[in-house]
């Protein structure tokens, strides 16, 4: 900062400068953190892994900030039914937010996130170092990077450039890196969800769905052959689904943001996608399910003897294109099936904490409400105190106004270390 005839005007540059930083603080931590979320139980919230401390547990997005602020931490991003493990004995760091000890949660699942490694590949992530475009599984909420889903090939160092290091938390993971290879097989904007192949191993329903139309693969026809976005588009059920049993205006359903398909995108546009009612089809009496996909199927049947994963024909994950939840037969054997994942059955709520009243208000406004709360003897020794500082720096800063000198942070700590020591020797020879 530049003190000398220009000063003034520096000076509001600079107090421009900071109330601009202010208002992108409120942008990004629009949020109360106040509240440990521990007494609202177990909820889809985002979680956060402090490695500072020893234990693989969870923390809440406000105990991040309120009691593990000066720690080295890896945002999980969202995940479901977990509840924040700070105020419980399984954290010797104690929670500043709620300060009664609780039992250890015996309900929270710790994959391998908890770890700080993730994929099939078992990488750690490093916001600083990782390039590479991540997606987010809709079951088990690990991340995954395209090359390892066989969408594109893993960028080697002559792709990654320092500067393109953004990261997107609402859906995927975003590299700006991207840019510079060639499109992948299945784009962000040709899907609404993705599973991976573990997680579909273990959902029959998907299994059923796998490689039919709306429900997208990547497989090779041989373990030397290039790999490309694969769908059945002969196995479809929309004729069958076409019948609705109640009018569409009482079809209260949940379902995800859209994205808009790209003019290269495997799907269809023109293809009427229908809609079944929750209600009417429990009067379903035969699966209407598509017809397993052969090729699917052997892909899916193969992962589990497959004794050389190179030469898989496919990982068996799947991506599910918009609206894939009204498409799900209802039958009784496919409905119990999805009833046990209910994120397959209605899009998730996840926890925010409330909003932060004073996010938007200037260092000015939050210093003056601060003082209005002090009791009137304080906000006077206080007003007196800041007005005997405001002094000190005036008078400390004129010589370098006067020889044109420019004021750097090592003259600005030196500043406020003198008046340290001047209160520490205030105090020392007080009776």
């Amino acid at each position: 900062m530049s003190i000398g005839s220009s000063s003034s005007e520096t000076l509001a540059e600079y107090v421009a400068s900071q109330d601009t930083l202010v208002r992108e603080a409120a942008e990004a931590l629009p949020h109360q953190f106040s509240q440990c979320t521990y007494p609202l139980g177990h909820l889809r919230q985002a979680v956060y892994l402090c490695l500072t401390c020893p234990e693989a547990r969870g923390i809440c997005s406000a105990c991040s900030i309120a009691c593990h602020t000066d720690h080295e931490q890896i945002e999980l991003f969202p995940k479901r039914n977990f509840r924040c493990d700070c105020s419980t004995e399984a954290i010797a760091h104690p929670c500043s937010l709620h300060t009664t000890a609780e039992p250890v949660n015996l309900s929270n699942r710790y994959g391998q996130n908890f770890q700080a490694l993730f994929c099939r590949c078992k990488r750690p992530y490093d916001a600083a170092t990782e390039k590479e475009t991540m997606i987010q599984c809709l079951a088990c909420e690990d991340w995954f990077h395209e090359s390892c889903c066989n969408l594109r090939e893993r960028p080697n160092s002559q792709n990654l450039h320092p500067e393109n290091e953004d990261h997107d938390p609402s859906g995927d993971a975003v590299s700006e890196v991207s840019i510079d290879l060639p499109p992948a097989l299945i784009g962000p904007e040709d899907y609404d969800a993705f599973v991976c192949g573990g997680c579909v191993s273990r959902i029959p329903t998907l299994q059923k769905y796998a490689g039919t139309r709306g429900c997208l693969m990547v497989i090779r026809d041989e373990p030397t052959s290039l790999w490309k976005a694969f769908q059945d588009i002969h196995t479809d059920n929309s004729d069958l689904l076409e019948v609705s049993l109640i009018p569409e205006e009482s079809n209260n359903r949940l379902t995800g943001n859209k994205r808009a398909l790209s003019p290269t995108a495997v799907i269809d546009s023109t293809i009427k996608r229908p809609r079944l009612s929750p209600i009417a089809a429990s009067s379903i009496v035969s699966c209407i399910a598509p017809t397993p996909n052969t090729t699917a199927q052997k892909v899916i049947g193969d992962l589990t003897s497959m004794i050389d994963p190179s030469l898989a024909l496919g990982t068996g994950d799947v991506f599910l294109t918009d609206g894939f939840r009204d498409r799900w037969c209802r039958c009784f054997s496919c409905l119990s099936d999805l009833e046990l994942r209910p994120y397959l059955l209605e899009a998730e709520e996840t926890y925010e904490p409330p909003e932060d009243p004073d996010s938007a208000l200037s260092l000015e406004e939050l210093g003056l409400r601060a003082l209005s709360r002090l009791p009137r003897e304080r906000a006077i020794d206080g007003i007196h105190a800041f007005n005997a500082m405001r002094d000190d720096l005036v008078q400390y800063l004129r010589p370098f106004a006067q020889e044109g000198k420019i004021v750097d942070e090592t003259d600005v700590r030196n500043f406020f270390d003198r008046l340290l020591e001047e209160k520490r020797a205030s105090r020392e020879h007080q009776p």
